[in-house]
Protein backbone atom coordinates (compact mmCIF):
# COMPACT_ATOMS: atom_id res chain seq x y z
CA UNK A 1 0.00 0.00 0.00
CA UNK A 2 1.63 3.41 -0.72
CA UNK A 3 -0.32 6.63 0.34
CA UNK A 4 1.38 10.33 -1.08
CA UNK A 5 2.26 12.60 0.94
CA UNK A 6 2.83 16.45 0.23
CA UNK A 7 6.96 17.75 -0.45
CA UNK A 8 7.17 14.48 -2.75
CA UNK A 9 7.30 12.13 0.75
CA UNK A 10 6.01 8.48 0.04
CA UNK A 11 4.63 6.35 2.90
CA UNK A 12 5.31 2.20 2.71
CA UNK A 13 3.18 0.35 4.92
CA UNK A 14 5.44 -1.87 6.63
CA UNK A 15 6.52 -9.48 6.53
CA UNK A 16 18.21 -50.60 18.64
CA UNK A 17 22.01 -50.90 19.17
CA UNK A 18 23.74 -48.74 21.59
CA UNK A 19 26.23 -47.72 19.08
CA UNK A 20 23.27 -46.52 16.94
CA UNK A 21 21.76 -44.78 19.96
CA UNK A 22 25.09 -42.98 21.03
CA UNK A 23 25.33 -42.03 16.87
CA UNK A 24 22.16 -40.40 17.38
CA UNK A 25 22.49 -38.80 19.90
CA UNK A 26 25.88 -37.38 18.94
CA UNK A 27 24.13 -36.04 16.06
CA UNK A 28 21.41 -34.37 17.52
CA UNK A 29 23.94 -32.57 20.34
CA UNK A 30 25.48 -31.48 17.52
CA UNK A 31 22.08 -29.39 16.09
CA UNK A 32 21.37 -28.85 19.39
CA UNK A 33 23.95 -25.62 19.00
CA UNK A 34 22.28 -24.31 15.85
CA UNK A 35 18.75 -24.70 17.24
CA UNK A 36 19.23 -23.11 20.95
CA UNK A 37 21.04 -20.55 19.06
CA UNK A 38 17.73 -19.08 17.57
CA UNK A 39 15.67 -16.80 19.76
CA UNK A 40 14.14 -18.13 22.60
CA UNK A 41 12.00 -15.81 22.97
CA UNK A 42 11.59 -13.55 19.85
CA UNK A 43 10.12 -10.70 21.49
CA UNK A 44 10.27 -7.13 19.64
CA UNK A 45 9.62 -3.74 20.82
CA UNK A 46 6.94 -1.37 19.38
CA UNK A 47 7.48 0.27 16.38
CA UNK A 48 6.20 3.96 15.20
CA UNK A 49 4.29 3.10 11.95
CA UNK A 50 2.10 5.94 11.54
CA UNK A 51 2.16 9.58 12.67
CA UNK A 52 -0.24 12.24 12.26
CA UNK A 53 0.74 14.78 11.39
CA UNK A 54 3.12 12.97 9.41
CA UNK A 55 6.83 12.92 10.14
CA UNK A 56 9.06 16.00 8.06
CA UNK A 57 5.56 17.28 6.58
CA UNK A 58 4.08 20.66 6.01
CA UNK A 59 0.78 21.22 6.75
CA UNK A 60 -1.18 24.23 6.22
CA UNK A 61 -4.13 23.44 8.75
CA UNK A 62 -2.50 23.68 12.30
CA UNK A 63 -4.01 19.93 13.81
CA UNK A 64 -5.75 20.17 16.97
CA UNK A 65 -3.53 16.70 18.55
CA UNK A 66 -0.76 14.61 17.48
CA UNK A 67 -1.52 10.49 16.85
CA UNK A 68 0.74 8.16 17.33
CA UNK A 69 0.02 4.78 15.96
CA UNK A 70 2.41 2.10 17.29
CA UNK A 71 3.13 -1.32 16.05
CA UNK A 72 0.87 -2.97 19.41
CA UNK A 73 -1.21 -1.10 21.99
CA UNK A 74 0.95 0.57 24.32
CA UNK A 75 0.15 1.63 28.11
CA UNK A 76 -0.56 5.80 28.55
CA UNK A 77 0.36 5.62 31.72
CA UNK A 78 3.85 5.32 31.13
CA UNK A 79 4.02 7.56 27.81
CA UNK A 80 6.00 10.67 27.62
CA UNK A 81 5.13 12.77 24.56
CA UNK A 82 5.76 16.21 24.04
CA UNK A 83 5.64 18.88 21.46
CA UNK A 84 7.75 21.49 21.68
CA UNK A 85 8.70 24.61 18.91
CA UNK A 86 11.50 25.97 17.49
CA UNK A 87 12.47 27.69 21.02
CA UNK A 88 11.76 24.89 23.10
CA UNK A 89 7.89 25.77 24.68
CA UNK A 90 5.61 23.08 25.46
CA UNK A 91 2.48 22.95 23.39
CA UNK A 92 1.05 20.38 24.55
CA UNK A 93 -2.22 20.74 26.46
CA UNK A 94 -2.60 17.99 28.49
CA UNK A 95 -1.65 14.10 28.81
CA UNK A 96 -1.31 11.22 25.95
CA UNK A 97 -4.56 9.38 26.14
CA UNK A 98 -5.49 5.70 23.97
CA UNK A 99 -7.52 6.63 20.88
CA UNK A 100 -11.10 5.47 21.06
CA UNK A 101 -11.20 4.33 17.26
CA UNK A 102 -7.85 2.95 17.54
CA UNK A 103 -6.11 0.96 20.38
CA UNK A 104 -2.82 1.07 19.19
CA UNK A 105 -2.97 4.62 18.69
CA UNK A 106 -2.27 7.42 21.32
CA UNK A 107 -3.01 10.70 21.06
CA UNK A 108 -1.79 13.90 22.41
CA UNK A 109 -3.71 17.52 22.20
CA UNK A 110 -1.95 20.88 21.57
CA UNK A 111 -2.77 24.39 21.72
CA UNK A 112 -3.00 26.48 18.63
CA UNK A 113 0.15 25.83 16.37
CA UNK A 114 1.83 28.91 14.78
CA UNK A 115 3.79 28.65 11.63
CA UNK A 116 7.10 27.13 11.86
CA UNK A 117 8.62 23.91 13.33
CA UNK A 118 7.85 21.57 16.22
CA UNK A 119 9.32 18.63 17.60
CA UNK A 120 7.21 15.48 18.71
CA UNK A 121 9.37 13.73 21.16
CA UNK A 122 8.03 10.29 22.36
CA UNK A 123 8.74 7.06 25.14
CA UNK A 124 6.54 4.30 25.28
CA UNK A 125 6.63 0.94 26.91
CA UNK A 126 6.18 -2.23 24.48
CA UNK A 127 3.86 -4.68 25.25
CA UNK A 128 7.29 -7.25 26.27
CA UNK A 129 8.20 -4.62 28.90
CA UNK A 130 10.85 -2.55 26.76
CA UNK A 131 11.07 0.99 26.46
CA UNK A 132 11.49 3.00 23.37
CA UNK A 133 11.88 6.38 22.32
CA UNK A 134 11.64 8.12 19.24
CA UNK A 135 11.48 12.00 17.33
CA UNK A 136 10.63 13.13 14.51
CA UNK A 137 9.70 16.88 13.16
CA UNK A 138 6.61 18.38 11.39
CA UNK A 139 5.85 22.08 10.43
CA UNK A 140 2.83 24.02 10.26
CA UNK A 141 2.77 26.38 6.52
CA UNK A 142 2.28 27.29 4.62
CA UNK A 143 5.49 29.38 5.21
CA UNK A 144 7.38 27.60 8.15
CA UNK A 145 10.44 28.46 7.11
CA UNK A 146 13.96 26.23 6.88
CA UNK A 147 13.67 23.01 9.64
CA UNK A 148 15.63 24.38 12.75
CA UNK A 149 18.23 22.29 14.60
CA UNK A 150 15.98 21.11 17.61
CA UNK A 151 17.95 19.99 20.86
CA UNK A 152 16.99 16.40 21.30
CA UNK A 153 16.65 14.34 24.36
CA UNK A 154 18.40 11.05 24.42
CA UNK A 155 16.18 8.45 21.93
CA UNK A 156 18.55 6.11 23.10
CA UNK A 157 17.40 4.00 25.71
CA UNK A 158 17.26 -0.46 26.20
CA UNK A 159 15.96 -2.51 28.91
CA UNK A 160 19.52 -4.27 28.70
CA UNK A 161 21.04 -2.59 32.42
CA UNK A 162 22.74 -4.73 34.18
CA UNK A 163 19.98 -4.65 36.85
CA UNK A 164 16.98 -5.92 34.87
CA UNK A 165 19.35 -8.54 32.86
CA UNK A 166 20.82 -10.45 36.33
CA UNK A 167 17.09 -9.99 36.99
CA UNK A 168 15.36 -11.32 34.54
CA UNK A 169 18.06 -14.61 33.77
CA UNK A 170 17.68 -15.29 37.85
CA UNK A 171 13.73 -15.02 37.02
CA UNK A 172 14.20 -17.59 34.35
CA UNK A 173 17.62 -19.91 35.11
CA UNK A 174 15.70 -20.38 38.98
CA UNK A 175 12.51 -20.74 37.08
CA UNK A 176 13.15 -23.76 34.71
CA UNK A 177 15.90 -25.32 37.02
CA UNK A 178 12.94 -26.05 38.95
CA UNK A 179 11.16 -27.18 37.05
CA UNK A 180 13.66 -30.05 35.24
CA UNK A 181 14.39 -30.92 38.94
CA UNK A 182 11.04 -31.77 39.68
CA UNK A 183 10.72 -34.28 36.42
CA UNK A 184 14.27 -35.47 37.48
CA UNK A 185 12.95 -36.50 41.06
CA UNK A 186 9.58 -37.65 39.96
CA UNK A 187 9.84 -39.37 36.40
CA UNK A 188 13.81 -40.18 35.69
CA UNK A 189 15.32 -40.56 38.89
CA UNK A 190 12.65 -42.26 40.56
CA UNK A 191 14.03 -46.14 39.72
CA UNK A 192 17.00 -45.57 41.60
CA UNK A 193 14.88 -45.75 44.95
CA UNK A 194 13.70 -49.07 44.25
CA UNK A 195 16.87 -50.59 42.10
CA UNK A 196 19.85 -49.32 44.43
CA UNK A 197 19.80 -50.32 48.55
CA UNK A 198 20.91 -47.03 50.66
CA UNK A 199 20.05 -44.39 48.41
CA UNK A 200 17.19 -41.49 48.43
CA UNK A 201 16.20 -38.50 46.50
CA UNK A 202 15.74 -36.14 49.18
CA UNK A 203 18.83 -33.43 47.85
CA UNK A 204 17.29 -33.82 44.79
CA UNK A 205 13.70 -32.53 46.43
CA UNK A 206 15.42 -29.87 48.49
CA UNK A 207 17.32 -28.12 45.87
CA UNK A 208 13.85 -28.22 43.70
CA UNK A 209 12.28 -26.32 46.41
CA UNK A 210 15.43 -23.68 46.89
CA UNK A 211 15.13 -23.05 43.39
CA UNK A 212 11.46 -22.70 43.40
CA UNK A 213 11.22 -20.50 46.33
CA UNK A 214 14.13 -18.26 44.88
CA UNK A 215 11.82 -17.72 41.62
CA UNK A 216 9.10 -17.23 43.60
CA UNK A 217 11.20 -14.43 45.13
CA UNK A 218 12.71 -13.10 42.27
CA UNK A 219 9.24 -12.64 40.01
CA UNK A 220 8.19 -9.99 41.88
CA UNK A 221 11.92 -7.77 42.46
CA UNK A 222 11.69 -8.58 38.72
CA UNK A 223 8.36 -6.69 38.54
CA UNK A 224 9.26 -3.93 40.65
CA UNK A 225 12.92 -3.09 38.95
CA UNK A 226 11.20 -3.07 35.66
CA UNK A 227 7.80 -0.80 36.68
CA UNK A 228 10.80 1.23 38.21
CA UNK A 229 12.40 1.37 35.12
CA UNK A 230 8.57 2.06 32.96
CA UNK A 231 7.94 4.83 35.25
CA UNK A 232 11.69 6.16 35.20
CA UNK A 233 11.24 6.19 39.65
CA UNK A 234 13.53 4.69 41.71
CA UNK A 235 12.52 0.87 42.81
CA UNK A 236 12.80 1.75 46.20
CA UNK A 237 9.59 4.42 46.10
CA UNK A 238 7.12 1.21 46.15
CA UNK A 239 4.66 3.68 47.17
CA UNK A 240 4.68 4.59 43.98
CA UNK A 241 5.29 1.97 42.29
CA UNK A 242 2.97 -1.04 43.67
CA UNK A 243 0.16 0.55 41.92
CA UNK A 244 1.51 0.82 38.59
CA UNK A 245 2.67 -3.14 38.68
CA UNK A 246 -1.03 -3.66 37.26
CA UNK A 247 -1.12 -0.83 34.71
CA UNK A 248 0.94 -2.37 32.01
CA UNK A 249 0.27 -5.60 29.97
CA UNK A 250 4.06 -6.58 30.73
CA UNK A 251 3.12 -6.47 34.44
CA UNK A 252 0.34 -7.82 34.30
CA UNK A 253 1.69 -11.41 32.87
CA UNK A 254 4.41 -11.22 35.02
CA UNK A 255 1.75 -11.39 38.41
CA UNK A 256 0.41 -14.19 36.35
CA UNK A 257 3.62 -15.64 36.39
CA UNK A 258 3.64 -15.19 40.21
CA UNK A 259 0.12 -16.82 40.74
CA UNK A 260 0.86 -19.70 38.39
CA UNK A 261 4.73 -20.15 40.06
CA UNK A 262 2.90 -20.54 43.20
CA UNK A 263 0.12 -23.05 42.05
CA UNK A 264 2.98 -24.92 40.75
CA UNK A 265 4.40 -24.97 44.19
CA UNK A 266 1.23 -26.11 45.77
CA UNK A 267 0.70 -29.17 43.00
CA UNK A 268 4.43 -29.84 43.11
CA UNK A 269 3.76 -30.10 47.30
CA UNK A 270 0.79 -32.28 47.01
CA UNK A 271 2.59 -34.78 44.12
CA UNK A 272 5.93 -35.14 46.29
CA UNK A 273 3.98 -35.89 49.27
CA UNK A 274 1.73 -38.40 48.33
CA UNK A 275 4.61 -40.38 45.97
CA UNK A 276 6.33 -43.08 47.01
CA UNK A 277 9.32 -43.89 44.88
CA UNK A 278 9.78 -47.13 46.50
CA UNK A 279 6.64 -48.57 44.64
CA UNK A 280 6.43 -50.72 41.88
CA UNK A 281 3.61 -49.20 40.57
CA UNK A 282 2.00 -45.41 40.96
CA UNK A 283 -1.00 -45.14 42.60
CA UNK A 284 -4.20 -43.27 41.04
CA UNK A 285 -3.45 -40.32 43.57
CA UNK A 286 0.46 -40.03 42.51
CA UNK A 287 -0.35 -40.00 39.17
CA UNK A 288 -2.97 -37.08 39.15
CA UNK A 289 -1.16 -35.04 41.91
CA UNK A 290 1.87 -35.97 39.04
CA UNK A 291 -0.55 -34.38 36.18
CA UNK A 292 -1.47 -31.43 38.19
CA UNK A 293 2.08 -30.39 39.21
CA UNK A 294 2.95 -30.82 35.30
CA UNK A 295 0.10 -29.17 34.16
CA UNK A 296 0.82 -26.09 36.40
CA UNK A 297 4.57 -25.98 35.30
CA UNK A 298 3.42 -26.20 31.83
CA UNK A 299 1.80 -23.45 32.17
CA UNK A 300 3.99 -21.33 34.20
CA UNK A 301 6.07 -21.70 30.72
CA UNK A 302 3.74 -20.72 28.95
CA UNK A 303 2.75 -17.27 30.38
CA UNK A 304 6.56 -15.18 29.55
CA UNK A 305 5.39 -16.22 25.54
CA UNK A 306 1.56 -14.66 27.05
CA UNK A 307 3.80 -11.54 28.43
CA UNK A 308 5.89 -10.68 25.99
CA UNK A 309 6.15 -10.23 22.10
CA UNK A 310 5.52 -13.56 20.83
CA UNK A 311 2.05 -12.99 22.19
CA UNK A 312 1.59 -10.13 19.22
CA UNK A 313 4.36 -12.06 16.65
CA UNK A 314 1.99 -12.90 13.78
CA UNK A 315 1.38 -16.49 13.23
CA UNK A 316 0.39 -15.91 16.78
CA UNK A 317 -0.40 -19.17 17.87
CA UNK A 318 2.68 -20.67 16.16
CA UNK A 319 4.81 -18.20 18.02
CA UNK A 320 3.64 -19.25 20.82
CA UNK A 321 4.00 -22.93 20.79
CA UNK A 322 7.70 -22.52 19.65
CA UNK A 323 8.53 -20.26 22.72
CA UNK A 324 6.99 -22.97 24.89
CA UNK A 325 8.82 -25.62 23.67
CA UNK A 326 12.17 -23.94 23.70
CA UNK A 327 11.27 -22.94 27.20
CA UNK A 328 10.29 -26.53 27.86
CA UNK A 329 13.36 -28.66 26.18
CA UNK A 330 15.83 -26.17 27.83
CA UNK A 331 14.02 -26.44 31.92
CA UNK A 332 14.65 -30.44 31.38
CA UNK A 333 18.11 -29.83 30.07
CA UNK A 334 19.20 -27.59 32.36
CA UNK A 335 17.57 -28.63 35.05
CA UNK A 336 18.44 -32.36 35.18
CA UNK A 337 22.15 -31.59 34.42
CA UNK A 338 22.05 -29.79 38.14
CA UNK A 339 20.47 -32.77 39.56
CA UNK A 340 23.00 -35.07 38.01
CA UNK A 341 25.37 -33.21 40.18
CA UNK A 342 23.34 -32.77 43.10
CA UNK A 343 23.21 -36.46 43.33
CA UNK A 344 26.37 -37.42 42.18
CA UNK A 345 27.50 -35.21 45.63
CA UNK A 346 24.56 -37.04 47.85
CA UNK A 347 24.89 -40.03 47.52
CA UNK A 348 27.09 -42.60 49.25
CA UNK A 349 30.37 -43.74 48.01
CA UNK A 350 28.92 -47.45 47.40
CA UNK A 351 25.74 -46.35 45.59
CA UNK A 352 27.05 -43.82 43.66
CA UNK A 353 28.20 -45.69 40.65
CA UNK A 354 25.23 -48.25 41.34
CA UNK A 355 22.73 -44.99 41.39
CA UNK A 356 24.00 -42.98 38.24
CA UNK A 357 24.17 -46.26 36.25
CA UNK A 358 20.07 -46.16 36.65
CA UNK A 359 20.02 -42.14 36.32
CA UNK A 360 22.13 -41.41 33.36
CA UNK A 361 21.09 -43.69 30.88
CA UNK A 362 17.03 -42.79 31.43
CA UNK A 363 18.15 -38.76 31.30
CA UNK A 364 19.92 -39.44 28.08
CA UNK A 365 16.40 -40.81 26.37
CA UNK A 366 14.84 -37.43 27.61
CA UNK A 367 17.74 -34.65 26.36
CA UNK A 368 17.93 -37.00 23.47
CA UNK A 369 13.98 -36.16 23.14
CA UNK A 370 14.94 -32.90 24.07
CA UNK A 371 17.18 -32.29 21.25
CA UNK A 372 14.84 -32.76 18.68
CA UNK A 373 12.05 -30.64 20.16
CA UNK A 374 14.35 -27.78 20.42
CA UNK A 375 15.40 -28.66 16.71
CA UNK A 376 11.76 -28.58 15.51
CA UNK A 377 11.61 -25.49 17.61
CA UNK A 378 14.58 -23.56 16.40
CA UNK A 379 14.04 -23.90 12.78
CA UNK A 380 10.29 -22.64 13.02
CA UNK A 381 11.56 -19.61 14.86
CA UNK A 382 14.37 -19.18 12.32
CA UNK A 383 11.87 -18.96 9.32
CA UNK A 384 9.67 -16.42 11.39
CA UNK A 385 12.38 -14.22 12.73
CA UNK A 386 15.45 -13.93 11.06
CA UNK A 387 14.80 -12.35 7.66
CA UNK A 388 18.81 -12.56 6.28
CA UNK A 389 21.79 -14.62 7.19
CA UNK A 390 23.53 -11.00 7.30
CA UNK A 391 21.77 -9.95 9.90
CA UNK A 392 23.61 -12.41 12.38
CA UNK A 393 26.48 -10.27 11.82
CA UNK A 394 25.52 -7.06 11.10
CA UNK A 395 22.87 -6.20 14.37
CA UNK A 396 23.11 -6.37 17.95
CA UNK A 397 20.77 -8.85 18.44
CA UNK A 398 22.28 -11.12 16.01
CA UNK A 399 25.71 -10.53 17.62
CA UNK A 400 24.35 -12.17 20.81
CA UNK A 401 22.94 -15.15 18.98
CA UNK A 402 26.57 -15.64 17.63
CA UNK A 403 28.11 -15.53 21.64
CA UNK A 404 24.62 -18.15 22.60
CA UNK A 405 26.04 -20.64 19.70
CA UNK A 406 29.85 -20.09 21.07
CA UNK A 407 28.66 -20.99 24.61
CA UNK A 408 26.56 -23.95 23.21
CA UNK A 409 28.98 -25.05 21.27
CA UNK A 410 31.35 -25.37 23.88
CA UNK A 411 28.58 -27.07 26.39
CA UNK A 412 28.15 -29.70 23.51
CA UNK A 413 31.78 -30.17 23.18
CA UNK A 414 31.51 -31.57 27.11
CA UNK A 415 28.69 -33.16 26.47
CA UNK A 416 29.65 -35.24 23.75
CA UNK A 417 32.25 -36.52 26.68
CA UNK A 418 30.23 -37.61 28.18
CA UNK A 419 28.23 -39.55 25.84
CA UNK A 420 30.95 -41.24 24.91
CA UNK A 421 32.80 -41.87 27.66
CA UNK A 422 31.15 -41.21 31.28
CA UNK A 423 28.06 -42.99 30.20
CA UNK A 424 29.56 -46.20 28.83
CA UNK A 425 31.48 -46.84 31.48
CA UNK A 426 28.44 -46.56 34.10
CA UNK A 427 26.60 -48.81 32.12
CA UNK A 428 28.91 -51.51 32.19
CA UNK A 429 29.09 -50.82 36.09
CA UNK A 430 29.09 -54.29 37.14
CA UNK A 431 31.14 -56.19 34.44
CA UNK A 432 34.08 -53.54 35.00
CA UNK A 433 33.49 -51.34 38.24
CA UNK A 434 36.73 -49.29 38.49
CA UNK A 435 36.08 -48.16 35.18
CA UNK A 436 32.94 -47.19 36.21
CA UNK A 437 34.21 -44.99 39.15
CA UNK A 438 36.40 -43.52 36.50
CA UNK A 439 33.14 -42.60 34.44
CA UNK A 440 31.69 -41.22 37.37
CA UNK A 441 34.25 -38.65 38.13
CA UNK A 442 34.62 -37.69 34.93
CA UNK A 443 30.92 -36.91 34.32
CA UNK A 444 30.94 -34.56 37.70
CA UNK A 445 33.63 -32.83 35.68
CA UNK A 446 32.20 -32.22 32.68
CA UNK A 447 28.81 -32.09 33.53
CA UNK A 448 29.85 -29.07 36.00
CA UNK A 449 31.66 -27.30 33.18
CA UNK A 450 28.44 -28.04 30.89
CA UNK A 451 26.33 -26.44 33.03
CA UNK A 452 27.86 -23.26 34.15
CA UNK A 453 27.86 -22.86 30.18
CA UNK A 454 24.05 -23.79 29.81
CA UNK A 455 23.13 -21.36 32.46
CA UNK A 456 25.94 -18.48 30.76
CA UNK A 457 23.94 -19.41 27.50
CA UNK A 458 20.30 -18.70 29.06
CA UNK A 459 22.32 -15.26 30.60
CA UNK A 460 22.83 -14.64 27.17
CA UNK A 461 19.22 -15.65 25.98
CA UNK A 462 18.24 -12.98 28.47
CA UNK A 463 20.36 -10.49 26.36
CA UNK A 464 18.09 -11.06 23.57
CA UNK A 465 15.10 -10.79 24.79
CA UNK A 466 15.64 -7.01 25.99
CA UNK A 467 16.87 -6.54 21.99
CA UNK A 468 15.00 -6.11 19.17
CA UNK A 469 14.77 -8.69 16.90
CA UNK A 470 15.79 -8.22 13.13
CA UNK A 471 13.22 -6.67 11.24
CA UNK A 472 11.20 -8.00 7.98
CA UNK A 473 12.87 -4.97 6.12
CA UNK A 474 16.11 -6.05 6.41
CA UNK A 475 14.91 -8.80 4.10
CA UNK A 476 13.85 -6.11 1.54
CA UNK A 477 16.73 -3.97 1.21
CA UNK A 478 19.23 -6.58 -0.29
CA UNK A 479 22.72 -6.40 -0.66
CA UNK A 480 24.42 -2.98 0.86
CA UNK A 481 26.65 -1.38 -1.49
CA UNK A 482 28.79 0.14 1.18
CA UNK A 483 28.32 0.65 5.11
CA UNK A 484 28.54 4.51 6.13
CA UNK A 485 28.61 6.40 9.40
CA UNK A 486 28.19 6.81 12.02
CA UNK A 487 28.64 10.74 11.69
CA UNK A 488 29.56 12.76 8.39
CA UNK A 489 29.16 10.68 5.14
CA UNK A 490 31.36 10.93 2.22
CA UNK A 491 31.20 7.07 0.37
CA UNK A 492 32.18 6.56 -3.87
CA UNK A 493 31.25 3.64 -5.06
CA UNK A 494 30.83 2.34 -8.65
CA UNK A 495 27.76 0.84 -10.33
CA UNK A 496 26.71 0.23 -14.06
CA UNK A 497 29.64 2.64 -15.53
CA UNK A 498 28.51 5.40 -13.08
CA UNK A 499 30.90 7.01 -10.51
CA UNK A 500 28.47 7.84 -7.36
CA UNK A 501 29.82 10.24 -4.48
CA UNK A 502 27.37 10.11 -1.89
CA UNK A 503 27.16 12.82 1.10
CA UNK A 504 24.85 12.51 4.47
CA UNK A 505 25.47 15.11 6.67
CA UNK A 506 25.51 15.53 9.63
CA UNK A 507 24.03 11.87 9.96
CA UNK A 508 22.33 12.71 12.67
CA UNK A 509 18.70 11.03 13.91
CA UNK A 510 16.13 13.56 14.17
CA UNK A 511 17.61 16.53 12.64
CA UNK A 512 17.58 17.96 8.97
CA UNK A 513 19.72 16.28 7.05
CA UNK A 514 21.37 16.53 3.79
CA UNK A 515 21.14 13.66 1.61
CA UNK A 516 23.47 14.37 -1.77
CA UNK A 517 25.15 12.24 -4.66
CA UNK A 518 27.24 13.20 -7.42
CA UNK A 519 26.63 11.29 -10.72
CA UNK A 520 29.96 11.11 -13.44
CA UNK A 521 30.39 9.04 -15.95
CA UNK A 522 33.95 9.40 -17.96
CA UNK A 523 34.42 11.73 -15.55
CA UNK A 524 31.64 13.98 -17.14
CA UNK A 525 28.64 14.59 -15.10
CA UNK A 526 25.28 13.31 -15.60
CA UNK A 527 22.17 15.56 -15.24
CA UNK A 528 18.44 14.88 -15.80
CA UNK A 529 18.80 12.11 -13.88
CA UNK A 530 15.60 11.10 -11.84
CA UNK A 531 16.95 10.05 -8.04
CA UNK A 532 14.99 9.04 -5.60
CA UNK A 533 15.79 8.04 -1.70
CA UNK A 534 13.97 5.36 -0.01
CA UNK A 535 14.91 5.26 4.08
CA UNK A 536 14.16 2.18 5.73
CA UNK A 537 14.67 1.51 9.13
CA UNK A 538 16.57 -1.76 9.55
CA UNK A 539 16.35 -1.79 14.07
CA UNK A 540 12.65 -1.95 14.27
CA UNK A 541 9.47 -1.97 11.98
CA UNK A 542 7.89 1.14 10.75
CA UNK A 543 7.17 3.14 7.71
CA UNK A 544 9.58 4.09 4.94
CA UNK A 545 10.25 7.54 4.20
CA UNK A 546 11.15 8.53 0.27
CA UNK A 547 11.98 11.29 -1.50
CA UNK A 548 12.95 13.32 -4.55
CA UNK A 549 16.41 14.42 -4.90
CA UNK A 550 16.13 17.76 -6.92
CA UNK A 551 19.25 18.16 -10.04
CA UNK A 552 20.81 21.40 -8.72
CA UNK A 553 23.06 21.08 -11.88
CA UNK A 554 26.70 19.42 -12.42
CA UNK A 555 25.62 16.51 -11.95
CA UNK A 556 24.78 16.89 -8.20
CA UNK A 557 21.32 15.79 -7.12
CA UNK A 558 20.63 16.52 -3.25
CA UNK A 559 17.74 17.23 -0.74
CA UNK A 560 17.43 18.20 2.66
CA UNK A 561 14.92 17.01 5.14
CA UNK A 562 15.17 15.20 8.89
CA UNK A 563 14.13 11.48 7.17
CA UNK A 564 16.23 9.91 10.10
CA UNK A 565 13.80 9.58 12.65
CA UNK A 566 15.29 7.67 15.40
CA UNK A 567 19.08 6.73 16.61
CA UNK A 568 20.36 3.36 14.79
CA UNK A 569 20.64 1.40 11.71
CA UNK A 570 19.12 2.69 8.41
CA UNK A 571 19.15 1.33 4.97
CA UNK A 572 19.79 3.97 2.33
CA UNK A 573 18.72 3.02 -1.07
CA UNK A 574 19.15 5.81 -3.93
CA UNK A 575 17.23 4.77 -7.28
CA UNK A 576 18.54 6.17 -9.84
CA UNK A 577 17.60 6.64 -13.90
CA UNK A 578 19.73 8.38 -16.06
CA UNK A 579 18.37 9.96 -19.14
CA UNK A 580 17.58 7.36 -22.04
CA UNK A 581 19.99 4.98 -19.97
CA UNK A 582 18.82 1.67 -17.71
CA UNK A 583 17.40 2.22 -13.97
CA UNK A 584 19.82 0.77 -11.42
CA UNK A 585 20.34 0.52 -7.67
CA UNK A 586 22.99 1.74 -4.60
CA UNK A 587 22.35 0.63 -0.97
CA UNK A 588 23.85 2.35 1.60
CA UNK A 589 23.91 0.77 5.17
CA UNK A 590 24.10 3.91 7.51
CA UNK A 591 24.77 3.97 11.49
CA UNK A 592 22.95 7.23 12.49
CA UNK A 593 23.49 8.97 16.13
CA UNK A 594 21.65 11.04 18.45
Amino acid sequence: MRHRLPNSLTVHAAPGSTRRGRRGLLLAAALLTCTLALPASAWAHAALLHTDPSASVVVDTPPAKVALTYSEAVEPRFAIISVTNAAGQQQTTGSPTRSQTNPDELDIPVGHLAEGWYLVYWRVISVDGHPVRGAFTFAVGPNPGPAPQFVIPSISETAATPQLLIARWITFVTMMVAIGLFVLRTMIAQPMVRRVTGTSLRSVAVAFWVSLGLALIATPVYIVLATAKFALRSPFALGTLLPLVHVSAFGRGYLDLEIVLALFALCAAVALWVDRPEREQRSVAQILAMIGALAAASAALLVPGLAGHAAQTAPRGISLVLDWLHLASGSLWIGGLIGLLILWRSLGSAQRVPGLAVCVPRFSTVAFVSVAVLLGSGIGASFIHLPTLSSLWETSYGKAIVLKVILLAAALVLASGNLLRSKPRLVAAKAEPERARQGAALLRRLAGGEMLLAVGAVFVASLLSSLPPPPKELGTVGQPTAHVGPGPVTSVVKRAGYQLEFHVNPNRAAVPNTFAVRITRDGKPVQGADVTATFTMLDMEMGQLAYHLEDVGGGLYQHSAPALVMVGHWGLSFDVEPKGAPPFNVLLLDTAHG
